[in-house]
């Protein structure tokens, strides 16, 4: 899903695919749930914070993550269930950001499988299943983040997959994690939501 280089527009961020058909039937169910798609205008900005973190090349090469389809899918849904989960932190009042920078997320994943050649039939299935994705990533992460032992358990579960990682590559992948999450609770919430992630 990863081109080989970083691309400034997030709609690459995994495939180099454009923009779905406006009329595309799985975008016009998700307009008419979270509400047009200027209302998330504001939100591009941490999406594409949040697409680059993910492709930083540092999770490839020195944390070992597969560089494939699945391993860049896996880094984006762990750097954004982070955001998701500090928005989750200020209760019902970030609930609408947090709808909208998913509906970023569904609007980019979309786009990805189409350029992988998903036909339209299948692309509503698809989007379930990367949505089950994401939000089972987000369990995991709030259930273990606390704990350094369980978090790289999940780590290699929900990152590294069937792929063998080394002990020192979970622990980096883990270890880096744990420090952005950190650095998420940090960031005031008017700049989080301006793309700043520490």
């Amino acid at each position: 899903m990863r081109p080989a280089t970083p691309d400034p527009n997030i709609r690459q961020s995994l495939t180099g695919a454009s923009r779905a058909p406006a009329g595309d039937p799985v975008l016009t169910l998700f307009q008419r749930l979270f509400g047009p798609p200027g209302d998330r205008l504001a939100l591009r900005p941490l999406y594409a914070a949040i697409v680059a973190d993910a492709r930083d090349p540092v999770w490839y090469r020195g944390g070992g993550v597969p560089d494939s389809v699945d391993g860049r899918f896996d880094m984006l849904c762990a750097s954004l269930a982070l955001v998701l989960l500090r928005l989750e932190g200020d209760g019902d009042k970030k609930r609408r950001e947090a709808v909208l920078l998913t509906e970023l997320f569904v609007d980019d994943m979309d786009a990805s499988l189409r350029e992988l050649g998903t036909g339209d039939l299948m692309v509503g299935k698809g989007i379930g299943k990367l949505m089950g994705a994401l939000a089972g990533r987000m369990a995991s992460f709030r259930e273990t983040l606390a704990e350094a032992a369980a978090f790289q358990a999940s780590v290699r579960r929900n990152v590294f997959r069937d792929a063998p990682p080394s002990e020192e590559a979970v622990r980096f992948v883990a270890e880096r994690l744990r420090r952005r999450h950190g650095a998420l609770g940090a960031v005031p919430l008017e700049r989080l939501l301006a793309g700043e992630l520490e």
